[in-house]
Order: C-alpha cells, then structure tokens, then sequence
C-alpha cells in the first residue's frame, strides 16, 4: 500500500506546483511582466493552461463566474491539500517529502 499512497502523495504534489506555477505566471501575465507575444512564454502559458483545464472544469461548473478574479485555482489547491490531510488522518501514513 505504501508504493501507492507514495505515487498518490508525489501526484497531488507536482499538481500543487504546477497550478501555483499556473497563478504565478497568470499574476505576471496581468501585471505585463511577461508577454504572451514572446514564443516561449506562450508555448508555457498554453501547456499550463491544457495541463489544468481538466481538473479546473468541474469545478468552474460548480463556482459562479466572477468578474476579474478566477477562484477555481483557489479551490482546487484547497481541495488537494483537505485530500492529503484526509489520506493521512485515515491511513495513518504520512510521506517522507
């Protein structure tokens, strides 16, 4: 079971970073620190973007859509963490990360 809580625990992770990635460059993208007619900047932006967009769609169904601000990130980073802590309170392993 350890092996599989391990590839579970190391997967929620590199999803963490990559959605904070994803918020970081969006903040940079907004604030034109970065621009999106640089090619790489835009191959990044468009990986990040088809990267997320499966696990951001569920939950844009579910939130209302707010003018400026994109809660969904929020939410998910949220959900992954109440998973982790759920895994760990009901399994009683906690991984060596």
């Amino acid at each position: 079971m350890t092996p599989i809580l391990d590839a579970l625990f190391l997967f929620l992770r590199v999803v963490f970073y990559v959605m904070l990635a994803q918020v970081i460059m969006s903040w940079l993208i907004n604030f034109q620190v970065l621009n999106l007619r640089q090619p790489a900047v835009a191959r990044l932006w468009d990986l990040l973007n088809r990267a997320l967009e499966p696990i951001y769609a569920p939950v844009r169904r579910i939130i209302p859509a707010t003018s400026g601000i994109d809660f969904t990130p929020m939410v998910v980073i949220i959900g992954i963490l109440l998973l982790e802590k759920l895994i760990v309170a009901s399994t009683g392993y906690y991984p060596a990360y």
